[in-house]
């Protein structure tokens, strides 16, 4: 797949070549200004792959410092207090079994992972825009029996969507993949340690 991208990507450099060759040359003989018939040609053979580089950088970064983030509104160990005795008689789901939902015509897709008798982890992902490949996700630690979030995560990644995760923009526009917000690997990581501790013990 790799070697497809690149001999399309050299392909169209060459064509772009030829186009901006042509629009200098046709603009010459027609005593057009050559250098800025030249320049707009390279500037549309440009725009026509790259148009949304800059608007989804631009978008990603604001979503990112707008709405990503990590925030714990209960830890185990004031759920331990509240339920005493409770934490140490769940025991984890094996292979923690999942319900999934799609919403928004394939756009937004919710997957809720049983981790036992009294925690889920309910992951929601979302297309934020049609036109920009930006994925906003959610990951949330739930007390099922009283609905409380006790610990939420939101991450947001470009390069692709949702609804169509294999094709374009996919590996196609592989310079438009940020897998995550610039904290969005170490939040990652405290949520999983949470998870761990609200998981069970092992059966």
């Amino acid at each position: 797949m790799g070697l497809v991208i690149l001999g399309a990507m050299g392909l169209y450099l060459l064509i772009s070549v030829g186009v901006v060759v042509w629009a200098a040359g046709y603009a010459r003989k027609n005593g057009k200004s050559a250098k800025r018939w030249g320049w707009t040609a390279a500037l549309v053979m440009y725009l026509i792959p790259f148009w949304d580089w800059i608007p989804t950088v631009a978008m990603h970064r604001y979503y990112c410092a707008t709405e990503a983030g990590f925030w714990v509104y209960k830890t185990p160990e004031q759920w331990k207090q509240e339920n005493p005795g409770v934490m140490e008689t769940l025991v984890a789901s094996k292979g923690a079994p999942s319900q999934d939902e799609q919403f928004d015509n394939g756009h937004k897709r919710t997957t809720t992972y049983l981790l036992n008798e009294r925690f889920n982890r309910v992951v929601t992902q979302q297309d934020i825009s049609s036109v920009l490949p930006i994925i906003r996700t959610e990951q949330l630690v739930t007390e099922s029996k009283r609905n409380e979030v006790l610990v939420r995560y939101v991450d947001f990644a470009s390069g692709n969507s949702v609804k169509n995760t294999i094709g374009p923009p996919g590996p196609m526009k592989f310079w438009l993949h940020i897998s995550s917000c610039q904290n969005g690997g170490q939040n990652k990581v405290s949520l999983r340690v949470h998870l761990d501790q609200f998981r069970g013990r092992e059966k």
